[in-house]
């Protein structure tokens, strides 16, 4: 069986690999989309880090691939979706680089606070600078961090070694959950007031794509210092060195840009900014994890089949997946369908089987429902192996139930979600035995396949409205392939559910909460 390695590994996971007998392992990092093409079409295993891009076409031309491993956490150079349609396990390895992550959190905002880097270059330079570079203590500063999931929470306990205040915002987490890390729970506004230091430790998803830009930073209290060693796009560059430049911002520390290598970014011409090349996981510790982590996983699956830490698939037998594959799809998208709707931070969910799928094994589809809930907000991160767990970290009890008794359907399965805001409900069941529906959500009739760029709508139940919403996508020349409508019929309102060819702009969504009798408007995206 041959492996191919397409990005630079630790020697310990290349030699992990080379002893077993009959595994044929392809050492040949840096290669060429065309080379890789090349070289991936008899591979049965690929290993990657972040360099190489796993595009539809290079999964295209993998004749005989059934793996693909990821040393490291974030997989955004993996069309997963044209892996799950050629059925090929995705699998990363989440545990491995968190606390080097972490620590580089710490090594920046120190680096920072005592103009380290901007000390060192003057000093080669050739001057003595004392009074130049005059730095301020961490003690007793309050550190505010967004997102306190396993990175977040390593920073919290070296910051409270460092005897900071720690504060933190995290909307999927209950305040008590993160009280009991020994944190002080605080809105987002309240965060950018008290702090000091900021620091960021979120996937890059549709609610945090620039969620520190220009209003942001007018919210924060003057000095206060950034850093962002999660993704780039979190924190709107652009805004960002307005912020240093009229002095709101005293200082930033990045390791992660909107574009990387960041080229021409002016705020690295900035004194105020000392920056790394996306080092977080570069350490050889974190390296060597995650290269064994992930020989390990393929060595498993090639010999015996066995699934660890995979993205896109759950860990069970092939008789069963044949038998609840579609199940899985169903309750995976309608997981992301209320892990995108639901308001506040989740703390019960119960999935419900009614019907025949309640005769089955629902292990896996509850495993599946319950990865699909808690995407949105951790991304790539959660896996069919770890949601679980994560769950359980955020204080969010999973329970489920079942009847035998069908009702409207022969299969039905519900998710119920109670948050610290609301309580919600999506029904699917299968058409034709294989094609996924969301057939209810809360009390409201919808029938609809939810997958794609979705918009969700609230309206007023008069007329020309549907007329009005149909118009303004056209202006934006933005086609409407699917348009399901449910009423409400305590509140007087419609909800709309809409698929589109393309994604939907700010613009589109400024336009149509103008629309008269528009009550909201939210984009969604279910793969």
């Amino acid at each position: 069986m041959k492996i191919l390695i397409s990005d630079s590994l630790s020697q310990k996971g290349v030699n992990l690999l080379q002893d077993v007998p009959g595994f044929e392992v392809e050492y040949n990092p840096g290669l060429s989309p065309q080379d890789l093409s090349v070289a991936i079409k008899d591979a049965e295993a690929l290993v990657i880090r972040s360099a190489t891009q796993v595009t539809a076409d290079i999964i295209d031309a993998a004749q005989r691939l059934r793996v693909i491993g990821r040393a490291g956490i974030g997989l955004d150079n993996v069309d997963i979706g044209a892996a799950s349609k050629r059925g090929i396990v995705v699998m990363n390895t989440p545990d491995g680089n968190v606390i080097t992550t972490a620590e580089h959190t710490i090594t920046m905002l120190m680096a920072l606070s005592r103009n380290i880097h901007q000390a060192t270059t003057s000093m080669k330079n050739g001057r003595w600078e004392k009074k130049k570079f005059l730095g301020q203590e961490v003690f007793h500063k309050t550190l505010g961090i967004i997102g306190i999931g396993r990175i977040g929470r390593i920073v919290a306990e070296r910051a409270t070694g460092l005897r900071m205040n720690v504060i933190a915002y995290d909307p999927h987490m209950e305040p008590e959950t993160i009280q009991r890390l020994g944190v002080a729970s605080v809105s987002l506004d309240q965060l950018f007031l008290r702090s000091d230091y900021i620091t960021v430790h979120t996937p890059l998803t549709r609610e945090t794509k620039g969620l520190l830009d220009r209003d942001a930073f007018g919210k924060m209290r003057p000095g206060v210092m950034i850093i962002n060693c999660a993704r780039g796009g979190i924190v709107n560059e652009q805004d960002l060195y307005e912020a240093i430049n009229n002095g709101k911002v005293a200082g930033a520390a990045l390791d992660v840009f909107e574009l990387e290598p960041p080229g021409d970014n002016p705020l690295l011409k900035l004194d105020q900014v000392i920056c790394t090349p996306h080092l977080g996981a570069s350490t050889g510790e974190a390296q060597e994890n995650v290269a064994v982590g992930i020989a390990e996983q393929i060595k498993e699956f090639l010999l015996s089949g066995g699934i660890r830490n995979a993205v896109n698939t759950p860990q069970i037998t092939c008789e069963l997946m044949s038998e609840i594959c579609h199940y899985l799809t169903l309750a995976e998208r309608l997981g992301s369908f209320l892990g995108q709707v639901t308001q506040g931070a989740m703390q019960e969910v119960t999935v419900e089987y009614m019907g025949g799928v309640a005769q089955m094994d629902t292990a896996a589809i509850t495993l599946s429902a319950l990865k699909g809930l808690m995407e949105p907000i951790l991304q790539h991160e959660v896996n069919y192996v770890n949601a679980p767990i994560l769950a359980k970290e955020r204080g969010i009890l999973v329970k489920d139930s079942r009847s035998e008794e069908a009702q409207d359907y022969l299969n039905l399965i519900t998710i119920r979600v109670t948050s610290t805001a609301e309580d919600t409900a999506a029904s699917g069941t299968l058409f034709g035995k294989k094609e996924p529906r969301l057939v209810r959500f809360n009390s409201t009739s919808l029938e609809a396949d939810v997958r794609g760029n979705l918009v969700l709508i609230y309206n007023e139940d008069v007329p020309g409205t549907f007329g009005s919403i149909g118009t303004c996508f056209g202006k934006h020349n933005i086609n409407i392939s699917m348009w399901k409508a449910g009423q409400i019929i305590e509140t007087g309102e419609n909800i709309l559910l809409l698929r589109v060819d393309s994604p939907v702009e700010e613009a589109v969504m400024e336009d149509l909460m103008e629309l008269p009798n528009v009550n909201s408007v939210q984009v969604l995206y279910i793969e």
